[in-house]
């Protein structure tokens, strides 16, 4: 099915394209001033606990391109999706409006996730302690408002 994207579709997009160059650029820009060790792991209270080479965070960079662009694949094809709910011709719109709200988020957060990483490991600081919980909060947050959305899309 598909449909004009909205202002809100837009936005996010915006949102997730302006964190992914964004973060690009601040590593290509700031390569060579970034020391040779950077943080390249973190226990659960944010402490560093592992420290590598400045190349690692490549690697990161890289995961979090291939996850907005590999979600952002699937956000194509809504036939294949799973939905949880039965698509009839009444409910169609509403049901693959919400999934696409739900992956948009998800993709959104992810990315600010990785370039919050990003950025705070080649500033060679801790995670903050705020920052697990509101990872967690991000995508399990959004996914759970996304699905009872969609629940209560099934019994209306």
């Amino acid at each position: 099915m598909k449909t004009k994207p909205s202002k809100t579709d837009r936005i996010l997009e915006a949102l997730g394209w302006i964190m992914l160059i964004g973060t690009l650029m601040y590593l290509i820009i700031g390569w060579s001033s970034f020391p040779d060790q950077i943080p390249a792991h973190y226990n659960a209270a944010g402490e560093i606990d592992r420290y590598g080479s400045k190349w690692e965070i490549v690697f990161i960079e890289a995961v979090m391109w291939l996850l907005y662009l590999g979600i952002g694949l699937l956000e194509k094809y809504p036939e294949i999706w799973n939905t949880g709910v039965k698509v009839t011709p009444a409910n169609r719109e509403k049901v693959y409006c919400t999934l696409r709200y739900f992956i948009k988020t998800l993709k959104l957060s992810t990315t600010l996730i990785f370039a919050f990483l990003v950025i705070t490991s080649l500033q060679g600081s801790h995670l903050p302690g705020w920052f697990t919980p509101a990872s967690l909060f991000l995508v399990f947050g959004g996914m759970a408002f996304w699905l009872i959305r969609l629940f209560l899309i099934r019994k209306g």
